[in-house]
């Protein structure tokens, strides 16, 4: 890869892949091994990507990659449909007690969240990426990453009303399926 092609996508895309590996991997240390390894895999085969415009969702991706190979390293992952029968539904949430929240409670909470659905909701809310984009980081059917996204929101709701001391409901928006 040319070394003046290197530099650009560094310098775009390392903040917002440091936030995703943070929320992925839940502590500065190992975001930035996480980040960095993506860089480094950046450097050695980035160059066989075929089209620039697809270096954000390639980088994603990689990292997304880079994590769960980690995390089957260590044993750590957990399936949904490995979970017994009564924790594989989330309950629904008493959202009417969730208030006033500030982002460092939300942050809080969303660290919380199994990592099956840590990935999608953090990629949808946080970097703004469309139901098919995460689809397409994650190798994982649209139907999986709105399924997700779904059991991710009651289970945020419910870390947040147990956080929470009293209010109204949190609203999230519609999610989006068109790129």
């Amino acid at each position: 890869m040319p070394a003046e092609v290197f530099p650009a996508p560094v310098e775009t895309y390392y903040a917002q892949l440091y936030r995703f590996a943070l929320s992925l991997a839940k502590n500065p240390s190992d975001a930035a091994d996480l980040t960095q390894q993506t860089f480094f895999v950046w450097a050695t085969k980035g160059h066989t990507l075929r089209e620039e415009s697809k270096a954000k969702t390639w980088l994603f991706t990689t990292l997304y990659r880079e994590f769960l190979r980690g995390q089957r390293r260590h044993n750590r992952l957990t399936a949904i449909k490995d979970l017994p029968p009564g924790e594989q539904d989330i309950p629904a949430a008493e959202t009417d007690l969730v208030a006033k929240l500030d982002s460092q409670l939300v942050v809080a909470a969303l660290q919380e969240v199994d990592d099956a659905f840590r990935g999608p909701l953090t990629l949808f809310y946080l970097q703004d990426l469309s139901c098919i984009e995460i689809a397409e980081i994650l190798s994982v059917p649209i139907g999986t990453v709105m399924s997700r996204l779904s059991r991710g929101k009651a289970q945020l709701r419910t870390l947040l009303a147990q956080k929470a001391k009293g209010g109204s409901v949190i609203e999230f928006p519609q999610q989006r399926t068109h790129s």
